[in-house]
């Protein structure tokens, strides 16, 4: 369920660093500043399948919150499922998100699965 989560569009454009957060991140792909494999997506729950490439649009490039959100991408953990190309604008999904890397914030898997067992 978690890799489900985590492979969300809007979640890996924030991810990635294009976005600062997630709203942020759902707000670009709703207005279509996105291309996946070259194609415009603006569907924000849209699921990356491995090898999937995300791409910021040449036109929306100079966003300046775009441009401030790469630049703090150095602060963020590195994920080994995400590739970034910050120079292009460009990012790959690799494959399935790593457990290890998701403890951000914390999960607690077993509230989630006593809540939906009801």
């Amino acid at each position: 369920m978690l890799g489900l989560v985590e492979s969300r569009l809007d979640n890996v454009t924030h991810r990635l660093g294009f976005a600062s957060s997630r709203s942020e991140a759902r707000q670009l792909v709703q207005h279509g500043h996105l291309l996946i494999n070259g194609k415009r997506v603006d569907i924000p729950s849209y699921l990356l399948q491995p090898g999937d490439t995300i791409e910021v649009r040449e036109k929306s490039r100079g966003f300046k919150f775009i441009a401030a959100s790469l630049a703090q991408v150095e602060r963020r953990a590195q994920l080994s499922w995400l590739e970034l190309d910050k120079a292009n604008f460009k990012g790959t999904f690799k494959g399935a998100p790593v457990r290890d890397e998701l403890n951000e914030p914390p999960i607690r898997e077993q509230y989630i699965v006593e809540y939906y067992s009801r």
